[in-house]
């Protein structure tokens, strides 16, 4: 199945008398790249986050973030006893240096690293519930990033179908083309001489038109959006394989467009860069 790499998820839980929050943003990018954002009491999980994020998404630019909250404060701040004595401690000794006091407010005091804390929690069941949010948050992602990846797949498959046309147009013109070449080259050398070869016309004829015969771009242009096709069904990442396909198929248009000696044809191949084009730019945003 197509997916898009673009998507974002959010989700909240509870643990205790606290509030867990997940947010998951994915942006399209070249290969794989995870980043986490977690508050250091969850720094153990890390690496199972990242794990869970690996297992299911194989390219694009993901960012895990993770934050907590406590429900209430009606417990009070916890103050960790033991730093604030060392603190005080580490007071009296500046104080006896200094000779003058050194006086601190009570939130200067509860402001020093440390001195408040956390009360204990389970690190066990935190684990659990941290691993059981991301699950919840990466599905919510999956599912979106499948289905902008079906409106890809829809708008690239309408675009091939609009390719398809132009390809039987420029093969129904081609011997149009090749009838007013012959013609005009006819018509030039009637000019030029009073009687002109026409055995060697033919052979330059058959020269020129080796030169500008497009049979072989036009099948390799019409496998190419049937590749496309065939790959879009497909349920791994193809990403790579249609960035591929676009410069197959860009190199096919260019060729066409300078091979044309005809207005109409031109224009086709014009039509085909402007189509390509657009499917490129989908493509750059699919896994």
């Amino acid at each position: 199945m197509i997916k898009s790499m673009t998507a974002f998820a959010a989700n909240d839980a509870e643990i205790g008398d606290l509030t867990l929050s997940c947010e998951l943003r994915s942006v399209n990018h070249r290969y794989s790249e995870i980043s986490c954002k977690l508050p250091e009491r969850m720094r153990p999980v890390e690496a199972d986050v990242r794990a869970l994020l690996a297992e299911k998404i194989s390219r694009g630019k993901v960012d895990c973030s993770i934050s907590c909250k406590r429900q209430n404060q009606e417990g009070g701040f916890v103050v960790n006893q033991e730093a604030l004595a060392a603190l005080l401690k580490a007071a009296s000794v500046i104080e006896q240096k200094m000779h003058a006091a050194a006086s601190f407010s009570a939130l200067q005091v509860l402001s020093f690293p440390g001195i408040q804390q956390e009360p204990d929690i389970d690190k066990e069941l935190l684990k659990q519930a941290v691993v059981k949010l991301v699950k919840a948050s990466l599905q919510d992602l999956l599912a979106t990033r499948e289905r902008e990846g079906l409106q890809l797949k829809q708008l690239i498959t309408e675009r091939c179908g609009k390719m398809q046309v132009y390809a039987a147009a420029a093969r129904a013109r081609l011997p149009v083309v090749l009838a007013l070449l012959k013609q005009k080259l006819r018509d030039k050398i009637t000019d030029l001489v009073a009687q002109p070869d026409f055995d060697r016309l033919e052979q330059e004829l058959v020269m020129l038109t080796q030169r500008l015969d497009i049979a072989e771009e036009l099948d390799r242009l019409e496998t190419h959006i049937a590749e496309v096709l065939r790959v879009l069904g497909q349920s791994e990442p193809v990403g790579r394989r249609l960035d591929f396909l676009m410069q197959e198929l860009n190199r096919e248009a260019n060729t066409l467009g300078s091979k044309s000696m005809d207005k109409e044809m031109t224009q086709i191949a014009i039509e085909l860069k402007v189509l390509i084009e657009q499917m490129r730019e989908q493509v750059q945003n699919i896994e």
